[in-house]
């Protein structure tokens, strides 16, 4: 039994001398190619993301406008996401899924002023604002699905409550 325990904890014969930690969770948006520009803009205007790096196709051709992006950094709210092009040449097990494979959550006192600014920018609303029980968390929820098909939930904090027993 205590041979046991000690694996489930990591010790025994299997023990790795050099611990590994981790640093950020990147969500890797792909999009059809070649709109993940055009997504990164969208971000941009709809959510307030920077740009923190790109990175372009190797093979793109000289004469096109605009080089294909192979992956976009974006920041927003303090997060990291990758945008991507999704090749039809690719053989990235995402190939798959295509696009709206991800839902994201956004926190803001201001729902609906954001959910407003998506809709500007190019979003369709996915039902009505709603909050209370009928929301995720408890908050305010609106939720957006973007051009790219992303659906979005737009969320007011959490009212927390204590549950004090008398």
């Amino acid at each position: 039994m205590a041979a046991q325990q000690e694996v489930q904890n990591g010790g025994g014969a299997e023990k790795v001398a050099d611990v590994v930690s981790f640093t950020a969770v990147k969500p890797q948006l792909f999009v059809e190619a070649p709109k993940a520009n055009d997504a990164v803009q969208f971000y941009k205007t709809a959510f307030g993301a920077e740009e923190v790096s790109r990175t372009v196709h190797p093979k793109r051709k000289a004469e096109q406008e605009l080089p294909l992006v192979l992956s976009a950094e974006l920041k927003l709210a303090g997060f990291t996401i990758l945008v991507s092009d999704l090749a039809d040449d690719s053989d990235d097990p995402a190939k798959s899924t295509g696009s709206g494979g991800v839902v994201l959550c956004l926190e803001t006192q201001e729902v609906d002023a954001a959910v407003k600014k998506a809709l500007a920018a190019g979003a369709v609303a996915e039902g009505e604002t709603v909050e209370g029980d009928s929301a995720c968390c408890g908050g305010r929820v609106g939720k957006v699905k973007d051009p790219y098909g992303y659906v979005w939930l737009i969320c007011s904090p959490a009212n927390k409550s204590v549950d004090v027993e008398a």
